[in-house]
């Protein structure tokens, strides 16, 4: 029998402790006017502080963080675009940061990034707002291609923490579609699969009505 939405809920629901638990762990899309309306610093510091987190402990990025903030100038993109190679290398013996320098180099390059969005739609942010909600696997390629260290789950990250609605592949959501016969054996770096995976999704975002953040953690939840 075909695994429905009903049934994920239900048991993402019981593993939770109750329907008001799991609700309350469930994140929000923001709208298109939200995703605009957000400074493109805010953009550029969330890249930032995703590329730091991965393969990274969460929590030494985070305590961290208003010390990056100041020795990046509040992510200015015009600013940091500008940096010189000096500049680069100096931030790279900061004691605020953590100093890992290919990382340290990505920071200007992904506020390039933002800089070609701002001239081609205004804002980064309505970049990101104007982006398709049935094509957001197509923004993951982009942010991975165009950006700079932005593959894997780290673009998909940014977007689900600056609210862009799209679903994450973590360990638990992979094991989810597994386990509840929703896909095979997939890759997640598989632009095959992710195409498919998208397209499980859109069938329980017509089942549901839920949005694919709430979605997503809806499944990590059956695990």
């Amino acid at each position: 029998m075909k695994t429905t939405y009903n049934n994920l809920y239900q048991l993402a629901a019981k593993n939770r402790g109750g329907v008001a638990e799991l609700e309350a762990i469930l994140p929000r899309a923001r709208d298109a006017a939200e995703l605009a309306a957000q400074p493109d610093d805010r953009y550029l510091s969330m890249m930032t502080r995703c590329v730091f987190r991965a393969g990274f402990v969460w929590r030494v990025i985070d305590n961290k963080w208003p010390g990056f903030e100041e020795a990046f100038a509040g992510f200015n993109p015009l600013a940091i675009a500008h940096y010189s190679d000096e500049k680069l290398e100096q931030l790279a013996q900061d004691t605020r940061i953590v100093r890992n320098f290919t990382k340290i180099v990505s920071v200007r390059h992904n506020a390039t990034y933002v800089l070609d969005k701002q001239r081609s739609h205004g804002s980064f942010g309505q970049f990101i707002a104007d982006w398709p909600e049935d094509d957001v696997v197509g923004l993951w390629l982009e942010l991975k291609k165009q950006g700079s260290r932005l593959g894997g789950n780290t673009g998909p990250m940014m977007l689900r923490s600056m609210g862009k609605d799209t679903f994450l592949l973590t360990k638990d959501v992979c094991d989810a579609l597994v386990n509840q016969g929703l896909m095979k054996a997939f890759s997640p770096t598989s632009q095959r699969d992710m195409r498919l995976v998208e397209k499980v999704f859109a069938d329980l975002r017509q089942q549901s009505g839920r949005s694919l953040c709430e979605l997503s953690r809806i499944l990590a939840c059956t695990v």
